[in-house]
């Protein structure tokens, strides 16, 4: 058997699903554990790697190269059972780093790396498989609880409390639904907030379809939905830290999605700062709004003539 092979077989062992008993996985595996073809398993290290990493020890190790767009296939489709079955531990450097962040690695854990290193030696291996199962319960209990102390906590209006995954853009959505929501939106339900890691957190899809608004796989709803029902104003707020302002082609595609609702709609872009608004500010669309969590109780409003005129101010002292 070759190497790869024998990689694959590890994985069995493991228990890993039958969709990561394949060449990719069992690469991976040996990308993790830094094995090239000659280099014996007893061998075995555990280097922090990052997906393009891996790709780049494929490559130069097996001669296998792997398109740049497979780095998203690899991540989706192998890293991330291999965290799942506690093959990784994922940024044991900084657990607070964010889901989507470019600089996520991977170590082998300890109990992977024993299982490897004793590959081929008989009743070794078989006790270090036998001691990875044994212990997958306890280790994948304490990798989520480490993990979960770096998620953003948040209470909703209707005083459900749900986390979401770390990083700054979620940050910013908890300020949004903290912050914006009780001053701008007072009252106001929370039917939509996303989540880079956990996908649709908040997902009122049948308070959506009273709404008019039906949605297909392809549409993309902005960071976070709230709907004022005294009003009928439905607030569509994009979240910016890195990317993403309600743009005039942003607008467009909403206006899309939402043209058969039957609530009045108001854009929102919120920032987490006056810098990072000063990046995106020519790219926001007229007829729209911005808000800035380190400024919560003002808005800029992107309106045109629509609040032309003198501004009413009460005498000091009032």
């Amino acid at each position: 058997m070759s190497k790869i092979d024998d990689a694959v077989s590890i994985l069995v062992d493991l228990g890993l699903p039958r969709a990561q008993q394949n060449e990719r996985s069992g690469l991976t595996l040996l990308a993790l554990a830094g094995l090239k073809p000659r280099t014996p398993w007893e061998s075995a290290t555990a280097p922090l790697l990052r997906t393009v990493d891996i790709m780049d020890f494929m490559r130069d190790a097996y001669k296998k190269n792997y398109a740049p767009n497979s780095r998203e296939t690899i991540r989706r489709q192998t890293l991330h059972q291999f965290e799942q079955a506690r093959l990784v531990d994922r940024n044991p450097d900084d657990p607070s780093r964010a889901t989507n962040s470019g600089k996520n690695a991977y170590r082998l854990t300890d109990a992977a790396l024993a299982a490897v290193r004793s590959h081929g030696s008989g009743i070794a291996y078989e006790s270090a498989i036998a001691d990875f199962r044994k212990r997958f319960g306890e280790l994948s209990a304490a990798y989520r609880g480490t993990r979960d102390v770096h998620r953003v906590p948040l209470v909703l209006p209707d005083g459900k409390e749900i986390s979401l995954s770390a990083g700054k853009h979620n940050v910013l959505q908890a300020a949004i639904v903290r912050d914006f929501g009780p001053r701008f939106a007072p009252g106001a339900r929370v039917l939509y907030i996303g989540d880079t890691a956990d996908k649709h957190v908040v997902m009122e899809a049948a308070a959506l379809a009273g709404l008019g608004v039906t949605l297909t796989e392809h549409d993309k709803l902005p960071d976070v939905v709230l709907f004022d029902d005294k009003r009928g104003w439905l607030f569509l707020i994009e979240a910016v830290t890195s990317h993403g302002p309600v743009s005039p082609k942003r607008y467009r595609e909403l206006e899309t999605v939402f043209e058969r609702c039957t609530a009045s709609r108001v854009y929102v872009t919120a920032f987490p700062d006056a810098a990072t608004f000063r990046r995106y500010s020519a790219d926001i669309a007229w007829e729209t709004e911005v808000w800035r969590a380190d400024n919560p109780d003002h808005m800029i409003h992107f309106n045109g003539d629509k609040f032309l005129g003198p501004y009413e101010r009460h005498p000091v002292g009032s």
